[in-house]
C-alpha cells in the first residue's frame, strides 16, 4: 500500500546533521519528534555537512559508517533529522537495506497518530498522500510489473493487447482519485468555518487565537481561561484538532478563542497547505496569542520559526501578544510589559498554576478594545438587565445610589458596548 507507515514500538537509529547553530536543540528535537511518533531510539550518528549529497545526503563514507552501525546493532529503521528528497531515500534504502524516513514523513507519522476528528484524519491523509505521491518506487522494483490485458475484449482489432498499466501508474491515478475527493471533503469544511466566522462577525464577536511552537503550553493555556478540558500533555503535537470556546473579557465581554495545531522548525510546507482550513481560524482573528515557552532554550528562533509560518498562512500582520508561559520553571514572576505606545505587548505567566491568567485577560481586553471609555450613567430601579449586564462584563468600578432610588454606574467599558446595552443614541 502506497501509505506505508511504520509499526508503534520500532526501534530507529537516529541521524543528526549537524549545523553551526542550534545543534544541540535540533538533536533533542530530533529525539522527541521520533519518541512522539511512538517509535524507539536506539541510536544517535551525528554528521556534520554544509551541503547535502544530492545522492545520499551524508556521502558515501557516513553511509559506510552507517552500515556498519547496522551490522553490529539492531533496529527497524533509520530516522534522518532533516528532509530528504525521494531520490536520496531510495538510494539510502538499497545501500542500507532499511527502511529510511526523513523529517517530513516523520511529523507526518506523527500527525497520523494525534488526529483524533473526522477532519482532522482527512487533513492529515491528505498531506500523507501528497508526501507519498512521491515516493511510490521507493526500494522495490514490483511497481513495474505491467498490469495489461491480452487485447481480446471486444473492439479489440488484434490478439496483441498494449503494455497495459503499471503497478506504479495504478498507485498514481488511486492516489490522485482520494486526493480529490479529500479536497472536496475539506472544501466544504472550509466552507462551513467561513460561514461561522461571518456570523461571528455580524455579532460583533471577537475572535482571538492561541498560535506558538508546539509543546509551548497553548492547550494548557486554554483550558486556564475557558475552563475546558482539551487535551494536554508534555509532547510534540499533542493537540491537533481545532477547538473554539467562548471567553469571558472585562469591560470587551464575550470573545471566542481557538486553540490550533503548534508550530515547528521547518514545519512540511504539506501540513501547512493540508491544514490551511484549520489555521484560517489564526488568519482571521483579531488578534493572536503567540505563547512562548519561556524556559526552552534559543527561545528567541522558536519565536521566529513561528512567525515565518504565520507569515506563510497570511497571518503576519495581525496584532500580536507574546505570551511567556511557564515562569513557574524560571523563577519569574507573572507581569505584563508595555511597549513604547504603553501597550501590553508580553504577558509573563504560568498555565499550570494559573499564576498570571488575570493579567492576560487584562492585555487582550486592553489590546482589543477599542474607543473604551470611563463614564457614569443612571440606571433605574426597573433596568435591573441593564445594571446586571454591565456588571457580566466587568465595566463596573464603583456605583452609588441616587435619592430618587436609582444607582450611579461608574464605568469603563467600550463606547459601541454602551450603546449596545443602555440603547443610547448618536
Amino acid at each position: 500500500m502506497f501509505l506505508d507507515r511504520p509499526e508503534s514500538g520500532s526501534k530507529a537509529l537516529l541521524i543528526h546533521i549537524q549545523k553551526f547553530d542550534s545543534e544541540l536543540a535540533t538533536a533533542e528535537e530530533l529525539s522527541e519528534l521520533v519518541t512522539s511518533a511512538g517509535l524507539v531510539p536506539v541510536g544517535c550518528i551525528a554528521s556534520q555537512r554544509r551541503y547535502p549529497h544530492p545522492g545520499t545526503f551524508i556521502g558515501g563514507g557516513k553511509v559506510d559508517e552507517i552500515a556498519v552501525w547496522i551490522k553490529e546493532n539492531d533496529c527497524d529503521l533509520i530516522v534522518f533529522g532533516d528532509d530528504l528528497s525521494p531520490t536520496q531515500e531510495r538510494n539510502l534504502e538499497q545501500k542500507l537495506d532499511k527502511r529510511v524516513l526523513g523529517r517530513t514523513g516523520l511529523i507526518l507519522e506523527i500527525f497520523a497518530r494525534r488526529a483524533r476528528t473526522h477532519e482532522g484524519k482527512l487533513q492529515v491523509e491528505l498531506a500523507q498522500l501528497e508526501h507519498a505521491s512521491t515516493r511510490l518506487v521507493r526500494g522495490w522494483t514490483h511497481l513495474d510489473r505491467q498490469r495489461g490485458g491480452s487485447g481480446r475484449g471486444a473492439g479489440a482489432s488484434s490478439g496483441l493487447g498494449g503494455a497495459g498499466e503499471t503497478q506504479l501508474e495504478a498507485d498514481q491515478r488511486m492516489i490522485g482519485d482520494r486526493i480529490k475527493r479529500i479536497n472536496g471533503r475539506l472544501a466544504k469544511v472550509r466552507g462551513q468555518r467561513e460561514h461561522n466566522r461571518r456570523a461571528r462577525t455580524r455579532s460583533d464577536v471577537r475572535s482571538i487565537s492561541l498560535a506558538g511552537y508546539t509543546n509551548a503550553g497553548k492547550s494548557t493555556l486554554f483550558n486556564q481561561l475557558c475552563s475546558a478540558d482539551v487535551h494536554a500533555e508534555d509532547q510534540l503535537f499533542a493537540t491537533l484538532d481545532p477547538t473554539l470556546r467562548r471567553l469571558e473579557l472585562p469591560v470587551i465581554g464575550s470573545a471566542v478563542l481557538a486553540d490550533t495545531v503548534g508550530f515547528i522548525r521547518q514545519l512540511p510546507h504539506s501540513l501547512v497547505d493540508s491544514f490551511r482550513a484549520t489555521l484560517e481560524e489564526v488568519s482571521q482573528a483579531d488578534l493572536i496569542l503567540h505563547v512562548v515557552d519561556v524556559a526552552a532554550p534559543l527561545r528567541d528562533e522558536r519565536i521566529d520559526e513561528v512567525n515565518q509560518v504565520l507569515d506563510e498562512i497570511g497571518a503576519r500582520e495581525i496584532p500580536q501578544l507574546l505570551v511567556y508561559n511557564k515562569v513557574d520553571l524560571v523563577g519569574e514572576l507573572p507581569r505584563i510589559d508595555r511597549n513604547h505606545r504603553g501597550e501590553p505587548s508580553r504577558v509573563w505567566l504560568s498555565s499550570v498554576t494559573g499564576g498570571g491568567t488575570p493579567l492576560l485577560l487584562e492585555a487582550i481586553a486592553e489590546r482589543i478594545g477599542e474607543q473604551v471609555i470611563e463614564t457614569s450613567v443612571n440606571v433605574k430601579p426597573e433596568d435591573g438587565r441593564i445594571r446586571a449586564q454591565f456588571f457580566e462584563l466587568g465595566a463596573v468600578m464603583r456605583e452609588e445610589p441616587c435619592e430618587d432610588g436609582s444607582v450611579q454606574m461608574h464605568l469603563r467599558i467600550e463606547e459601541s458596548r454602551l450603546r449596545q446595552i443602555a440603547g443610547w443614541s448618536e
